[in-house]
């Protein structure tokens, strides 16, 4: 594929046209929107704007928005280092002076002063009228989520693979750090992932379904069915949340050979009893026995092809009136549409499989896939996991 370079523009297209094909007439609001743009895009324009009093605050908001893109790489290399360094466990018994801070950190006085400052510019800590440095509302809320420290220190490989984006969205930037940090994304038979392989993203995993699984149980409670499933359950943390909330409820697991070894080991330390059944969903068929099956947090790993392989074997394992539920962020979540469409749209393409789909778009794979009576309960906190329930159809085919 040959490409024009990206650092020239391309040549603009006549104002009449030109051509064997007329270009359609504006519409007045698309005329009006050109218009616009062509005032906004002025650097003329911007400065009258920045001064002229009912203009000045939306004028410095759009500028600081848009330098927050800008410099939004930085703020996130602030927050690893905070995390890595482990600053707010430092802070977290209570305020420490610069000087402490700097010998805790291991860092130089001035260097750790710097680091001090941009966490308190973020929101993350705050200094004190004595002078001394104590956890702000963000930093503590880091301390009551550990799986999100966790995902900071992941975003390393991530970084990684977006130092040359339009590499990667043209597919020349080679093998990337995520796509072999997840096997199976792209593996011609993920069942036969190792022990070795699957630590790494395995532990991540139990820390992400952690973070969500209550909130999946609020929304749904599983006292009505008598036995869950969970595909691609990890470590088990999902079933385990479930565990606690229903005791009589039977459980069962379903992930990779090596994946489904560790949860069963770690499930039985804790005394929990959960049946751990190893293969792939993609060429293994699933037990039977379940009522109802979750995916947490799995479909938008997946391509659409792979999605309805799984969707169908999740349809065949679940016996009439039988509940699927789906919980995972969703593209097109009201206040959270960055998450889906430019986060989880760059992330699974480094990953080099899968994609934020929105709820009507699973809807409809849900339906192709057999599954009727989809709704859409009310979750905590949709910006990490919207969810879908599903019903197998009682009516005999």
């Amino acid at each position: 594929m040959t490409c024009p370079d990206t650092a020239r523009p391309s040549p603009q297209p006549s104002p009449q046209g030109g051509g064997s094909h007329a270009e359609p007439r504006l519409t007045l609001r698309e005329r009006w929107r050109a218009f616009r743009i062509a005032r906004v895009a002025s650097p003329a324009f911007q400065r009258w704007a920045a001064g002229f009093p009912l203009t000045r605050g939306i004028a410095r908001k759009n500028t600081r928005a848009l330098f927050d893109l800008c410099a939004g790489f930085v703020y996130s290399q602030v927050l690893f280092a905070c995390v890595r360094l482990g600053l707010f466990a430092i802070l977290r018994p209570g305020p420490l002076s610069s000087k402490a801070l700097a010998v805790r950190l291991c860092l130089e006085p001035e260097r750790a002063e710097r680091l001090l400052k941009a966490a308190a510019s973020l929101d993350l800590i705050a200094r004190l009228p004595d002078g001394r440095w104590a956890l702000a509302d963000l930093g503590a809320a880091l301390i009551g989520n550990p799986s999100v420290a966790r995902m900071i220190e992941h975003h390393a490989m991530l970084y990684d693979d977006l130092a040359d984006p339009v590499a990667l969205l043209r597919g020349e930037s080679g093998p990337t750090r995520l796509s072999g940090y997840w096997p199976y994304a792209k593996a011609a038979e993920p069942g036969a992932a190792g022990a070795e392989a699957v630590s790494g993203y395995s532990g991540l995993m139990a820390a992400s379904q952690a973070l969500i699984a209550e909130d999946v149980l609020d929304a749904y409670p599983l006292a009505r069915h008598a036995c869950l499933m969970d595909l691609g359950g990890g470590e088990g943390a999902f079933v385990a949340a479930a565990a606690a909330r229903h005791p009589t409820l039977r459980l069962m697991l379903f992930d990779l050979p090596a994946v489904a070894a560790r949860a069963e080991a770690r499930l039985g330390a804790a005394g929990s009893t959960v049946a751990c059944h190893g293969g792939s969903f993609f060429t293994d068929p699933l037990p039977r026995g379940a009522d109802v099956i979750s995916l947490v947090r799995i479909v938008h790993d997946h391509d659409d092809a792979r999605v309805a392989l799984l969707l169908r074997a999740a349809h065949a394992a679940l016996p009439p009136g039988g509940t699927l539920l789906i919980a995972e962020p969703m593209a097109g979540t009201p206040g959270a549409e960055p998450i889906g469409d430019a986060y989880f749209g760059f992330y699974l393409l480094a990953m080099g499989s899968g994609r934020a789909r929105t709820a009507d778009e699973l809807s409809a794979m849900l339906r192709a896939a057999g599954f009727a009576a989809i709704r859409s309960p009310r979750t905590r906190r949709p910006l990490l996991a919207r969810l879908l329930v599903a019903k197998k159809s009682t009516a005999r085919v």
